[in-house]
């Protein structure tokens, strides 16, 4: 089937899609959550970063060569259902709607707490009403506008993590901090590379890929930009430098000014890089930052989810009525999700203490259990290719197939690891059982009986996209 299409008129632009994937991948995981990982594994969290990259740029790559051969609206829901059937279709679809909810809500719950630092005393809750409120907008408005507003979010976020390392360099090269403990020799000083042993490092592997959480969005961003066959790669491409940049060099920075015992999560670690320059205002300048990754990151979920679940809806996957669009805008779609997310307003006047934590666990299965399912579907779809098929595909994966079979390696591996920490082990429970309710309803509702791609062989699955 060729490729070749016509430029779309409406939709992201490429510079659109280029900052929506650059701030994919920058958010309260890496400001706020970077030091919980840190204390798991000291100085070797860098490794864990690196391995971390390399799965998620080999799961881009696979979603990035299933979107350029078709762009659909559902993306990767889409493309599950082709390949590995309609049962697994539409557990992803809903377990990625799942994981865009319940992140959001955890972001929901952090600006709560950041906008505390100002306002003391006004109740969490208020500022979740707020943030749902500016959101929705954006959503409800055209993708155009959320796109904008995308970029300009991640224009703070990416600035915030130069200024980090720029200043970082500043206090290394020019011993600024006033103390001789900066230098590289930190990631050897205290108990070595690995201080907390291998056990430790691979503790901090859950974190790490949390942190990289929401990257898949590009996938479905790229469905509805102007010219997918090159906004997509484009984007897809700078996905290691970003990595390299904004996570294991700002990382590198931080663990050789300050020990890596020293970051307690008390502070962000980007603010005890401002307070080593003496910037008192650090604390307030990052609390701006955060509330704007944690903006950044519910307005991408709401996007995400509400395209995935307008998939499902067309293919009588979910309630007819989340098929309704107006301009292209999931508007029904969209308004459902704004109302589960009031949910956080709830939590957050009954539980202020306690919801952020519950809440993020239970993200961590379904951000690996959707990326497992894309690099699945990927495997599926290149066996459903002929040989000169896959020979005219204009943009596929490197190192096929080792890098793919790495990947679900790493993420098989993280399950076990789930399994292994107590601490995950409620959250592993949780996505089980609602891995098994979404199969159980999608049999027992009839809707194996109207999924139009159950009965196509495998080959011509590829084709009904």
């Amino acid at each position: 089937m060729s490729t070749a299409r016509t430029p779309r008129r409406t939709g992201f632009s490429a510079r659109h899609l280029h900052f929506i994937a650059l701030g994919s991948a920058i958010g309260t995981g890496l400001f706020y959550g970077s030091a919980g990982a840190i204390q798991a594994a000291g100085p070797s969290v860098l490794l864990v970063y690196l391995l971390g990259g390399a799965v998620v740029y080999f799961m881009l790559r696979a979603l990035g060569e299933m979107a350029v051969r078709h762009p659909v609206t559902g993306s990767f829901a889409e493309y599950t259902r082709a390949h590995l059937g309609g049962a697994a279709g539409y557990l992803t679809g809903w377990m990625f709607a799942f994981e865009m909810v319940i992140v959001a809500l955890a972001d929901l719950t952090a600006i709560g707490i950041y906008m505390g630092f100002w306002f003391p005393d006004v109740s969490r809750w208020v500022w979740v009403v707020v943030a749902l409120l500016i959101v929705g907008a954006a959503n409800l408005a055209s993708t155009r506008v959320f796109g904008e507003l995308e970029f300009w979010f991640t224009i703070v976020k990416v600035g915030a993590v130069i200024a980090m390392i720029v200043a970082g360099a500043a206090v290394l090269v020019f011993g600024l901090a006033g103390t001789e403990s900066t230098g590289p020799q930190n990631l050897v000083n205290d108990g070595g590379f690995f201080p907390n042993g291998v056990g430790g490092m691979v503790s901090a592997f859950i974190l790490v890929l949390f942190a990289f959480g929401g990257t898949e969005i590009i996938g479905v961003a790229g469905a509805e930009a102007q010219d997918p066959d090159r906004a997509i790669p484009k984007a897809i491409n700078t996905v290691p430098v970003r990595i390299l940049l904004f996570y294991v060099l700002a990382i590198l920075v931080i663990l050789m000014i300050n020990p890596w015992r020293t970051i307690t999560g008390e502070e962000s670690p980007f603010v005890q890089i401002f307070s080593a320059l003496g910037v008192n205002w650090a604390a307030g300048l990052l609390n701006v930052v955060v509330i704007t990754a944690a903006l950044s990151a519910i307005n991408a979920d709401t996007f995400g989810a509400g395209r995935v679940l307008t998939g499902l809806a067309r293919q009588q996957l979910a309630p007819r009525v989340m098929a309704t669009t107006v301009r292209g805008v999931p508007v029904m779609t969209t308004v459902i999700l704004l109302a589960v997310m009031a949910i956080g307003v709830v939590l957050n006047a009954l539980i202020p203490e306690s919801v952020f934590a519950i809440v993020a666990s239970l993200a961590t299965f379904a951000t690996i259990f959707v990326w497992l399912m894309i690099l699945l579907a990927h495997l599926a779809s290149r066996r459903h290719m002929g040989r000169a098929e896959a020979s005219e595909l204009t943009y596929r994966v490197p190192l096929w197939p080792w890098g793919q079979y790495f990947s679900v390696a790493f993420i098989l591996f993280t399950f076990g690891i789930m399994a292994w920490l107590p601490e995950y082990r409620l959250s592993l429970a949780v996505g089980v059982a609602f891995s098994v309710i979404c199969v159980a309803a999608y049999y027992a509702t009839g809707r194996h009986r109207i999924d139009g791609i159950n009965d196509p062989t495998p080959g011509a699955r590829a084709e009904v996209l």
